[in-house]
């Protein structure tokens, strides 16, 4: 698979990142993805970056530190790492982000000390959020296979196996097996150029959700609002790839104006603990019931990290007939899973999903319906029988998505 390898590193660099000469990138890495890692800064030289600064993190020893650290530190964060992002998105850097966490590391761990470690990096990091959430600079989220990881998604296997497996179905999703990925990633961001064209042009007022999983659900849209996908500029007005892969249109929903119930469909991944198979009910916007069959307690802790966390922040369309969905297998990593299912999120909102956010106040943003929130949770709703309705300003419905499908044409 080596040819296959180099193309997605290519591909990450050239059309995720889309480095300028001379550019800072700034690569968060897993210690386990240290070759995929070198590749990719080897790369990023030859493609003009003038430096590559790589920060390395282990979640082994994370989940030393969640079980035997001293209980006051998990409500600190360093400023020592608050001022490095900071400093390196002041320099106009791009951010790359490899994600291929173990979905179990912290199974095992005080939940509470997570949600303390989450909220208080959360804190120290919303500027640094809330700027790059707003395209400041480019970035990029990735995922290639670690051991841990590759067991989870394929159990049946042996370790080589399993990674083997993962590996080649990874390269298959993104493209990078394909003769030309660049092209073929062209042709794909040009499609879901003209189904984004489509939602915006129709000015959707409100959707509604129904599936028999007992989604019933009504979302009001702000005015003025976008739906975006795949690709987006910078501020400084170089286009990037957020997620690699990629298949969602995504909007903003109004903070307060979200009703009904909706139910999971693939699990969660947060904080190192799975939340599965749970509901939400929403009255004006906010969750006021939940439950779920497993993870109840960190889906309680998520919802709570701050006033605006029991709200959402995006909703998002992906046809239940995509690639990753149609690979049938569940890969408890939210990149991909997001990616095989409409979805939606709690906490904040992007704000490039309004139209002249770039000239608004973030008071303003609020009163225009956007949730401003520490956290950003995607969860996964989408089903093989999802229906979605747009309903426009005058009352006129259009089916969006029929058996979870889009059903207009372009």
């Amino acid at each position: 698979m080596e040819k296959e390898i180099k193309n997605y590193v290519e591909l990450i660099i050239r059309k995720g990142i889309n480095i300028q000469k001379g550019q800072i990138l700034v690569v968060n890495s897993p210690v386990e993805t240290y070759d995929f890692t070198r590749q990719v800064v080897n790369e990023a030289y030859k493609q003009g970056a003038g430096e590559v600064v790589v920060h390395w993190n282990d979640e082994v020893c994370g989940k030393y530190r969640y079980l035997y650290g001293d209980d006051e530190i998990f409500d600190i964060f360093p400023d020592w790492q608050k001022e490095s992002l900071e400093y390196y998105r002041k320099k106009g850097a791009a951010f790359l982000s490899i994600y291929a966490n173990d979905p179990d590391i912290l199974k095992d761990v005080d939940a509470d000390r997570v949600a303390r470690q989450q909220k208080a990096k959360s804190i120290a990091l919303k500027e640094y959020y809330e700027n790059v959430m707003g395209n400041s600079n480019q970035w990029s989220v990735v995922s290639v296979p670690t051991q841990a990881w590759a067991n989870r998604v394929f159990p049946e296997l042996k370790d080589e196996y399993a990674m083997s497996e993962l590996w080649k179905l990874i390269l298959n999703i993104v493209r990078a097996d394909k003769e030309n990925p660049i092209l073929e990633w062209e042709k794909h961001l040009n499609n879901l150029k003209e189904r984004t064209a489509f939602l915006n042009d129709k000015k959707f007022k409100k959707l509604i959700y129904k599936n028999s999983k007992g989604t019933n659900l009504e979302i009001e849209l702000p005015e003025n609002h976008r739906w975006i996908s795949g690709g987006e500029e910078s501020k400084s007005g170089v286009y990037f790839v957020a997620n690699i892969p990629t298949e969602e249109i995504f909007t903003m929903p109004h903070r307060d104006k979200v009703n009904g119930i909706v139910v999971s469909s693939k699990p969660l991944i947060y904080g190192g603990n799975t939340i599965n198979q749970f509901r939400l009910k929403f009255v004006n916007g906010k969750v006021v019931e939940y439950s779920a069959e497993v993870g109840e307690e960190i889906l309680g802790k998520l919802l709570n990290t701050d006033e605006s966390s029991s709200y959402l922040g995006e909703v998002a369309l992906v046809e239940y007939n995509s690639p990753i969905s149609n690979s049938r297998k569940i890969f408890y990593n939210t990149l991909y899973d997001e990616n095989a299912s409409s979805h939606l999120a709690l906490g904040g909102a992007y704000p490039v999903c309004i139209e002249g956010s770039e000239n608004l106040s973030e008071e303003e943003l609020k009163e225009r319906g956007m949730n401003i929130s520490l956290v950003h949770e995607d969860f996964m709703i989408g089903t093989e029988d999802m229906e979605i309705i747009g309903v426009d300003s005058q009352g006129n419905e259009i089916t969006i998505m029929k058996d979870g499908n889009f059903a207009f044409t372009i």
